[in-house]
């Protein structure tokens, strides 16, 4: 099956004799389930000397070698990182830890807040896609999850920066956007409920790196020529992810108000009951936003979709420092 040649797959080229050998098939099969790889997003080169995936395939030896050790699953397609690692952990034999992750170099049913499509590259290996299983939050921690996330993949995108490289800006309230206003991820934060308490919350986090849809953005628009390694890239999220989930709320929401392109910007928030305008004054405790209309009113806001109207103010350009 396809999935037996990824799980052999590295950086290192490795003749088709060679892997048809390890995998006690024929030449032609081996063939077959490449280009049956290559189909569904997987980075694969074919060289005189083999098939190897591109440097930088955040494969578990790769994402170990980058310095994460939890449990990691490395998948080629699947429907939703979110729902594959719902039935990980729903596993009778060896069920996913808090912490696991699982990514996928595409998917077929990525989604978005609001129920939206979650639209990748096409470009095979040109994102990060994946899901963490967080440990389970108390009921009011869990509005803070999403701005603790975007900390965490704005701290490793601007590590992975080089130096003078414009940083990104957070916009509430979970998308992380280039100077030019263009996204460059988005986090999802689905939670399952058992009665008053929270059962189960699992983390969706799509990345551009190397490549955008249209009208979107990508790590790479923000420093042409530089080489990302996405395993790399995906090792600092989750360390920095690990250091956010563990800061104090007010640490996060002071860090979110530094580092955000959303407040004292005057915008349109699309709410359950339509569209609202004002000026975004600042969050609250439980990180919803406040938002002044032109009555004079003040409005708080839980959830909403943000559209930014007019220019982006400029990102900081040091942000506020890592969580202690």
């Amino acid at each position: 099956m396809p999935n037996d040649l990824l799980g052999v797959l590295s950086a290192a080229p490795q003749l088709t004799e060679r892997l048809a050998t390890r995998l006690r098939c024929d030449p032609a099969t081996i063939r077959g389930w490449a280009r049956a790889l290559q189909r569904q997003g997987v980075p694969l080169e074919m060289s005189e000397l083999g098939y190897a995936l591109s440097p930088g395939t955040p494969t578990p030896q790769a994402v170990q070698a980058a310095g994460f050790a939890r449990p990691y699953r490395y998948c080629a397609q699947i429907g939703s990182t979110q729902d594959e690692l719902r039935r990980w952990a729903d596993d009778a034999v060896s069920p996913a830890p808090a912490g696991a992750v699982l990514l996928a170099e595409s998917q077929t049913g990525g989604r978005g807040r609001r129920g939206r499509t979650w639209h990748a590259p096409p470009l095979p290996g040109a994102a990060l896609l994946f899901s963490v299983l967080l440990p389970v939050p108390a009921q009011a921690r869990l509005n803070l999850l999403p701005l603790a996330a975007g900390l965490a993949v704005r701290d490793a995108c601007r590590a992975a920066l080089p130096p003078g490289a414009s940083p990104p800006g957070l916009k509430w309230p979970n998308d992380l956007l280039s100077s030019s206003g263009g996204k460059l991820a988005g986090m999802l934060l689905e939670a399952e409920w058992r009665g008053p308490e929270v059962r189960r919350a699992v983390l969706g986090i799509g990345l551009n790196v190397r490549a955008a849809p249209e009208g979107a953005a990508c790590l790479q628009d923000l420093a042409a020529g530089h080489g990302f390694n996405r395993a790399e890239v995906l090792a600092g999220i989750l360390a920095a992810l690990d250091l956010w989930l563990r800061a104090e709320n007010a640490e996060v929401l002071d860090a979110w108000r530094q580092a955000n392109v959303t407040l004292g910007q005057f915008i349109q928030v699309q709410t359950q009951s339509g569209p609202v305008s004002g000026m975004a004054q600042d969050i609250n405790d439980d990180g919803e936003l406040r938002l002044s209309l032109p009555s004079g009113q003040t409005l708080t806001i839980g959830a909403g979709d943000v559209a930014l109207i007019g220019t982006l103010k400029a990102s900081p350009e040091n942000g506020p420092p890592g969580p202690a």
